[in-house]
């Protein structure tokens, strides 16, 4: 998986510098991968299918460039959201080609079980991009992203398996192999190259802590439990925006263009 996480990173990160074509290509790019991960055996049928795929944070970036596409593909959509009422999380997607006959929008807690249960139930693959995302400094690890990124994940790969989805992707990040002072310069990444925990607990880096656990936890899940995965590694998220509001890299953009360096310190650095 690292090497698709490797073209992908680059596909976003060069999409700053194109032109608008290209940051359209690069973008649809980064959503192919993600859908040759997925590779379940599902009958396409161009006017529905009879089996949907999910995509947990529907409404963000990256989760609002897979609904469009899946869309396109002629699949049926179940996506999720953190709430039905905010337009700022549904118009965007309501308004897509094909979504009034294929797409199904559900509010999804990732610590509500059946709430994940409901999106997932009658979906042959799962998009896993749902975990909260900030550039702000970070009060309560635990509650905003220790909790969500780890046991959010493992309800979602619980209801996974319980309606016997076929395969999961999950999107997880470079964060999960870095930073990592201690890994040899010479020596190329890998799955062996993780994330060094203790020092980001010990410098207060915890995004980076939390997308390493939510991995670990799914391969684990993975193994013992015998569900299909696989992960992809994107870093930063950069291009055309479909949701009304910036995601967090472009935030940060922004924030350097401005001058303003307030949030959280490691994305400076």
């Amino acid at each position: 998986f690292l090497c698709l996480s490797v073209l992908a990173v680059l596909c976003v990160n060069s999409a700053c510098v194109e032109g608008g074509d290209s940051l359209l290509l690069l973008v649809r790019l980064l959503c192919s991968l993600l859908f040759a991960m997925l590779r379940v055996e599902i009958t396409e049928n161009r006017m529905g299918l009879t089996e949907a795929v999910c995509v947990t944070g529907a409404s963000g970036f990256i989760g609002s460039w897979v609904v469009r596409l899946l869309l396109e593909r002629g699949y049926a959509v179940h996506a999720t959201v953190q709430n039905l009422e905010n337009w700022k999380e549904t118009k965007h997607l309501e308004a897509m080609e094909g979504a009034k006959e294929r797409l199904k929008l559900f509010q999804m807690d990732l610590l509500d079980y059946e709430s994940i249960e409901a999106a997932i139930n009658g979906c042959a693959g799962v998009f896993h991009l749902a975990m909260p995302n900030t550039i702000e400094a970070v009060q309560d690890p635990q509650k905003q992203l220790m909790d969500p990124g780890i046991k959010g994940t493992l309800n979602v790969l619980e209801a996974a398996l319980k309606f016997q989805v076929k395969r999961v992707v999950l999107t997880s990040s470079v964060s999960a192999f870095g930073p990592n002072p201690k890994w040899p310069a010479e020596t190329p990444l890998d799955e062996s190259s993780w994330t060094d925990l203790e020092y980001c607990k010990k410098n207060g880096i915890w995004y980076p802590v939390a997308k390493t656990l939510a991995e670990k936890a799914a391969w684990d899940f993975s193994k013992e439990r015998g569900l299909d995965i696989v992960a992809i590694n994107p870093g930063t998220a950069l291009g055309i925006i479909l949701p009304p509001d910036f995601n967090a890299s472009l935030a940060m953009i922004v924030r350097l263009v401005d001058g303003n360096k307030e949030g959280e310190e490691s994305m400076w650095q």
